[in-house]
């Protein structure tokens, strides 16, 4: 009996009930680990822009943003790929816990959406990535590009606090949400069409695995691991974009310190991948340190407060049902193909490869270079400390805050 109520509570807490974001930070960064393990790495942004590039060449606008006519499968690109199984493995968690249910919110929210989402493509272009591409990721590989994206989100989050709290108090138009619906007859089929979803990802997981193919079998942990990290984002509620949001807006910091604890562990650990040489840095550092990662963290920090999300965290709240952040999304993807394009056109993004200032560094833009602190500062020592330096400033400021609302902007 004691067997059974203990695997009851087991199955409860993995599925039903929601986790603590400290844990999912650890799960996210043992699955990221494992990425970098295969030589791999995390990524959103690239994904997003390529299906803006299918929507572009769709409507007939390709030709003059000079896209490519022979855009990739989205089921083929990686970083594509990625967010359709983020986006599953999300769907997989919110149908299994029964939490999926269509939001619509006020007419207000769809504009503030597509703006919002308007914004993060053009500071995902110019940073070379967003939260997770242009900060996390970055921050993993040992990059000061995203630190400084870091203090850019965190500028940008305020004005797009004071903004936004702004619009609440003159606007009043589109603010009625329409009348929810009670009635969700499909609502105990949830969690069967969750498992449905989590054995189709596996099973394909698997027969890329035994596949011949070199592509697909290379991609087969890839498969298992973001499901898992859609899945995990979901059931803990980890948004990147909270964690930088809510010290100056409620002052709570409980997703703040779970990103720190991901930042803590992941640097370190990380590293000995970079140092076995497991993967190549340069792979997922942008070209846009220090001016655009900045000023792309700015806009983007400004764009994430009115579409509600993230890049990452938009994905895995649609997933759940938030009509919002689909629109948000596709904003996001239209116009990061649409800068993009456009930045390669006036040569602002494109990579000049002959740099002798800078030993170790491939790549240099009109925004910025790509920039590793081993190669910069000849080694480890600084590498580790500098990053730690700002994770602790960042806990004892948020800790600070979280007692005395000091730094509340609303």
């Amino acid at each position: 009996m004691s067997e059974k109520t203990f695997t009851v509570r087991a199955f409860d807490a993995t599925f039903t009930r929601s986790w603590s974001p400290y844990a999912g930070a650890i799960m996210i960064l043992l699955l990221c680990l494992g990425l970098m393990q295969q030589g791999l790495f995390w990524g959103v942004f690239g994904g997003l822009k390529l299906w803006g590039d299918h929507l572009n060449s769709f409507i007939g606008l390709a030709p003059l943003l000079g896209i490519s006519d022979e855009l990739p499968d989205p089921f083929m690109h990686r970083m594509s790929l990625m967010n359709i199984v983020l986006f599953i493995g999300a769907l997989s968690a919110a149908l299994i816990s029964r939490q999926f249910r269509i939001n619509r919110p006020p007419p207000l929210e769809y504009v503030w959406g597509a703006g919002g989402g308007i914004l993060m493509g053009l500071g995902s272009t110019l940073a070379g990535g967003c939260t997770v591409g242009g900060f996390l990721t970055p921050a993993m590989f040992s990059s000061p590009a995203g630190w400084t994206m870091w203090a850019g989100l965190l500028v940008g989050v305020v004005v797009g606090l004071k903004l936004l709290f702004w619009t609440f108090e003159h606007v009043t138009w589109g603010m009625t949400a329409p009348a929810a619906r009670s009635r969700r007859p499909l609502m105990p089929y949830f969690p069967i069409i969750g498992w449905l979803l989590m054995a189709a990802v596996f099973a394909w997981s698997v027969t890329w695995a035994l596949s011949d193919d070199r592509f697909e079998s290379n991609r087969a942990f890839l498969l298992a691991a973001v499901f898992l990290i859609g899945f995990a984002m979901h059931r803990s509620r980890f948004c990147v974009s909270r964690s930088l949001r809510e010290p100056f807006m409620t002052a709570e910091g409980e997703m703040s310190k779970a990103v720190m604890l991901l930042l803590l562990l992941g640097i370190p650990a990380g590293s000995l991948f970079l140092q076995q040489g497991n993967v190549d840095p340069y792979l997922a550092i942008p070209a846009t340190f220090w001016l655009g990662s900045l000023v792309g963290g700015v806009l983007f920090g400004l764009g994430m407060i009115f579409a509600g999300g993230c890049a990452s965290g938009s994905i895995w709240r649609a997933a759940e049902g938030n009509l919002k952040l689909v629109i948000v999304l596709f904003f996001f993807a239209w116009s990061g193909s649409m800068f993009c394009a456009i930045f390669d056109r006036l040569g602002i993004m494109t990579p000049d490869y002959d740099i002798d200032f800078l030993d170790g560094i491939p790549e240099i833009t009109a925004v910025g270079f790509q920039a590793y602190f081993p190669d910069i500062f000849n080694g480890w020592t600084v590498a580790y400390m500098l990053p730690l330096i700002l994770i602790i400033i960042w806990y004892l400021l948020v800790n600070y805050n979280e007692k005395k609302k000091h730094y509340t902007v609303v």
